[in-house]
């Protein structure tokens, strides 16, 4: 039968068993292992056959069985106490609730946007790192008390289900949700009716969108779900795929989760009570139309211009961007978005020039026929953010041309390191071996708690590494086993998959997305020596893949289907395989057992990448390209960086010679550490090595480390900026606005007239200071309006200031009633020796700028005045 309908049979629980609903209902249980027992003590078989989804379950076990329950007190006194440690954790306070900082108030609330969470595999949102890393930010906003707010879509066929042909391609399956059946509720209105929020089209027509609450333990996360019979066919289906459909489908979807979810923010805090967000975090571009119903927000209620109402929204708007591949970047043909916001869906008080004017890629290089989601959230934004410190570098790079004149090092484009939700991650048998050593989790925050934890006996740490890669063979057996059937063998013909894979050889763990520059195939560069490896007869390896490729893209699915048919060689079969359906539960199950993380991007191209974070935390290795956040963290003694050809233009000759370094390190150093067993047959070497990463990573690659870094360095400054400009019926925003205005305008009559210097006599000596006199022609600004500020630093090759540093100058005098001359002095100590030069700049300067690039206005002297070259100091 064709066209079934889905829907999900509630169960009626007896009265004594209630709390299991509302356990049920809260994400808490993902990442709390107790809850997770109760549930599984339900009906151990029914448990595992739902795939651990306390939903499913309650629907799938008997009501004989939950009247027993009903009535054994065992059962019922276990429910209560994690009903109750449900209730401690929501209403005790937390980390948040008890930071001071540096006695500014933190923000009341933060607005999280993104296009995809990664929460739990009973809840397909995700493709990827971007939406796992949106999920383990809300978990641990949870457990760290911040109040956030998370805004996404609800998408009816999530992402897809991965098959494969026979013949090894990807198939894709996208098989329907039904939301009544998952861990969420409609958000209705005093009437009780769904509230409904709508988003204006071209051509008069309204996008319609039911609202779907989660409880991410005390984070509410708001689904839009446009699946709606207020909305024609075309309309319902803007929800139905996660990164589905063509370019104005895609379009729609943008504007649904940024428009129509700042106003189901609005509506929840409305209804619910919970406080108003004062911050509004873009995680990447396409959430980046929140910027502008901000803007039509305050333009509409405060009665301010659309200058003005920029700079309001500005203040209290973080933008992280997460890609440094520009083909990552979603970009819309310009007429395309202009349509949106034109002629009959024009918006009062938003020009349609000051929108397109947002997004233009209106720097050298850019397109003009496009608009750049990117660049519109980063023109919304007042701070923003990489992933990395390599992706802030990249990042600095690639935007440069938004801040025209200023050196990469300047742009204003920060970096806050990712990091994973240790709950999610971590193996129960990890967790309990820490929470044995280790009472206050509070310790694992800093080193002394992740050196207790070493401190259990290696038989132990390497007992619980066997523990873990065996239940990843045995996992990926059966998942073997269910992809061939797919393909179409017989059982008959797989009796073979009882002997894959083996929890006593060394197992390295390949999964991701499959995009080309995460070369999924660089392995197989050299077929013969990757035989060799898997097949050495004292130090053998075994390999278990897994990524998805994008349905549209050809090219990954190719990819993939080389990995498979090299995997289905019998020769090798038993060593190697692939795994489809990359999915949060096949990937905790890879973290978990793999010894050694494989990641061989080409550099620079991962903006951090997490799963070798989950991979240490689990005492695994990372054998990784020096990319995203393992260029930052690897020390050299907690795994291995395989060598980068960065210098080498040509791909094929860098490939070749990056999977050579490859297969080196896991001939010479991965594989004999690994199977150098001493006389109480325990690697020694590699146990060390394990120690070591626990010590010099914990700490670091914990997700409540990221959280309390986004509070501090950019949630907390960024509420500040928006009281600041608030205050006095937004008097502020009203100033800035005019003074940004009157700056620009006036910014073409600014130059520096004369400079000169005192303190570099032959000859200059380190101890010394350089004395700079400079004379500004402001025109029609004042001192106050400007920074003047001399730069010294080392000579590179090229004559460019190497790592700066600065010194302000000051105003002698005032400026005088008949001349745009400002006099300026001041002095900058000579503390480096070696060729030195320095500059004399001028920038504006107002005390509600987060950052003196903000404008992207500079002005340096005319060559060769400004620059002293060749300075010896002593």
């Amino acid at each position: 039968m064709k066209a079934i309908r889905r829907f999900t049979v509630r169960t009626v629980l007896p009265e004594e068993l209630s709390q299991l609903g509302r356990l049920a209902a809260n994400l808490r249980w993902a990442w709390h292992a107790p809850t997770r027992e109760v549930f599984a003590a339900i009906d151990p078989e029914v448990w595992e056959a739902v795939e651990h989804d306390p939903l499913r379950l309650l629907g799938e076990v008997t009501s004989e069985r939950l009247t027993e329950l009903a009535a054994d007190d065992g059962f019922r006194a276990r429910l209560d106490e994690v009903a109750a440690d449900l209730d401690a954790y929501l209403t005790e306070p937390r980390w948040y609730q008890n930071e001071t900082g540096d006695g500014a108030p933190p923000p009341s609330a933060i607005a999280y946007f993104s296009a995809e969470y990664g929460l739990t595999a009973a809840l397909p949102q995700y493709s990827g790192g971007l939406g796992i890393l949106a999920g383990d930010h809300l978990k641990s906003a949870s457990d760290l008390g911040v109040p956030v707010i998370g805004v996404g879509l609800l998408y009816r066929h999530g992402y897809f289900s991965q098959k494969l042909s026979p013949e090894g391609w990807q198939l894709e399956d996208y098989p329907e949700i039904d939301p009544r059946g998952l861990p969420m509720t409609q958000l209705q209105g005093a009437d009780g009716e769904p509230v409904r929020i709508s988003v204006g089209l071209p051509g008069g027509r309204a996008l319609v969108a039911h609202v779907w609450v989660i409880k991410v333990g005390r984070v509410p996360l708001l689904l839009l779900d446009a699946c709606q019979e207020m909305n024609d066919p075309e309309l319902r289906s803007v929800t139905d795929r996660l990164y589905g459909g063509g370019t104005e489908h895609r379009l729609r979807q943008e504007l649904l989760l940024g428009v129509g979810g700042v106003r189901a923010v609005r509506a929840y805090c409305e209804l619910t009570g919970h406080p108003v967000p004062e911050v509004f975090h873009m995680n990447e571009g396409h959430a980046g139309f929140l910027g502008l119903e901000r803007v039509r927000e305050y333009v509409a209620a405060d009665g301010l211009t659309f200058e003005q109402a920029l700079e309001a929204t500005r203040t209290g708007t973080v933008f992280t961007t997460h890609t440094p591949v520009p083909a990552g970047i979603d970009r819309f043909p310009r007429d395309l978005v202009e349509r949106h916001f034109s002629g009959d869906n024009a918006i009062d008080g938003l020009p349609v020039e000051r929108i397109m004017a947002l997004g233009a890629e209106s720097y050298e290089g850019g397109d003009p026929g496009v608009f750049n989601m990117a660049v519109m959230g980063m023109r919304l934004a007042q701070r923003v953010n990489g992933v990395s410190l390599l992706h802030g570098e990249v990042s600095r790079r690639m935007f440069q041309g938004l801040w025209p004149g200023f050196d990469t090092a300047e742009v204003p484009i920060t970096s806050i390191t990712n990091g994973v939700h240790a709950r999610t991650w971590v193996a129960e048998e990890a967790q309990e071996l820490a929470a044995r050593i280790v009472d206050d989790s509070d310790e694992f925050t800093r080193v002394e708690g992740w050196r207790k934890v070493v401190g259990a006996s290696e038989r132990e740490l390497w007992e619980m590494r066997r523990t873990l890669r065996e239940r990843l063979v045995v996992d990926a057996r059966r998942r073997l086993r269910r992809s061939w059937r797919q393909r179409g063998a017989s059982e008959a013909e797989l009796g073979w998959i009882d002997d894959v894979l083996d929890p006593n050889i060394l197992t390295i763990g390949f999964a991701r997305r499959v995009p080309s520059y995460k070369r999924l195939t660089l392995m197989l560069r050299d077929r013969d020596r990757l035989k060799s490896l898997l097949l050495h007869p004292q130090r053998p390896l075994q390999i278990v893949i897994a990524g998805k490729a994008h349905p549209a893209d050809d090219g990954g699915k190719r990819l993939i289907q080389e990995i498979v048919r090299f995997a289905d060689d019998p020769e090798v079969r038993h060593r190697i395989v692939f795994l489809p359906d990359y999915d949060m539960a096949l990937a905790r199950s890879l973290v978990q057992g793999s010894d050694v993380w494989l990641n061989n991007p080409l550099r620079p191209l991962e903006a951090c990448g997490t799963s070798g974070m989950k991979v240490a935390l689990n005492g695994g290795l990372n054998l990784s390209i020096r990319d995203g956040w393992w260029d930052e963290w690897f020390d050299g003694s907690n795994g291995w960086a395989i060598p980068t050809a960065d210098g080498v233009a040509e791909p094929d000759r860098r490939d070749a010679i990056e999977a050579a370094a490859l297969y080196d390190l896991f001939e010479e150093q991965v594989a004999p550490l690994f199977y150098d067993h001493d006389e109480d047959d325990l690697p020694k070497r590699w146990i060390e090595m394990v120690k070591h990463t626990l010590v010099s990573l914990g700490p670091k690659v914990l997700a409540t480390r990221m959280v309390c870094d986004y509070v501090e360095r950019l949630y907390r400054p960024a509420a500040e900026s928006s009281r600041r400009v608030a205050a006095d019926g937004l008097a502020g925003v009203r100033d800035l606005a005019e003074w940004k205005q009157r700056v620009v305008r006036s910014w073409p009559g600014v130059h520096i007239e004369h400079v000169e210097v005192a303190g570099v006599e032959d000859p200059p000596q380190v101890g010394g200071e350089l004395k700079v006199r400079a004379t500004v022609v402001l025109g029609d600004l004042e001192p106050a309006d400007v920074r003047v500020e001399v730069a010294l630093g080392r000579l590179d090759g090229a004559g460019e200031l190497v790592e700066p540093s600065f010194a302000r100058l000051s105003a002698a005098e005032g400026k005088p009633a008949d001349s745009p001359l400002v006099r300026y002095s001041g002095s900058i100590p000579l503390d480096r020796p070696g060729a030195c030069g320095y500059t004399v700049r001028v920038l504006p300067d107002h005390p509600l700028l987060a950052h003196p690039a903000e404008l992207g206005l500079i002005v340096v002297p005319e060559p060769p005045e400004g620059m002293v070259a060749g300075m010896p100091l002593r």
